[in-house]
């Protein structure tokens, strides 16, 4: 790999994971995507990066449970369908087009009802 793709794909997971840590105390900002995103991208630039994410205490549990089962935890989805409500009201009292508005809360309740119908890890792994 090419020291420019290798230095992109880093940037890509620096930056990613400084979203994800911001969005573990900004509500409306999601961790666990740019966690995702951020192992897939250390992966390709610096699998000991890679690793480190998938071990932290906060963010590995999430990270492993999608990457070996496709899940997402009790506790994230509650969170995920939370900020989810909150993100829906907001734009429905800011958003001016009705046409605009509804499709915005028609595509976030998609995105919840995928989040709601992901399987939970399996107890103990």
């Amino acid at each position: 790999m090419s020291h420019a793709r290798r230095a992109a794909f880093m940037s890509l997971a620096g930056i990613s994971f400084l979203l994800g840590v911001i969005g573990a105390f900004l509500p409306l900002l999601p961790t666990t995507c740019f966690m995702l995103l951020a192992v897939w991208s250390a992966s390709k630039g610096s699998p000991r990066f890679a690793g480190w994410i998938r071990r932290h205490p906060r963010f590995g549990p999430a990270v492993l449970a999608w990457e070996g089962e496709r899940a997402i935890p009790r506790h994230a989805k509650w969170l995920a369908g939370a900020m989810l409500v909150v993100s829906m009201l907001v734009l429905g009292l800011t958003v001016g087009p009705l046409w605009l508005k509804l499709g915005l809360i028609g595509g976030l309740s998609l995105v919840g009802l995928w989040i709601a119908t992901r399987p939970e890890p399996v107890a103990g792994s």
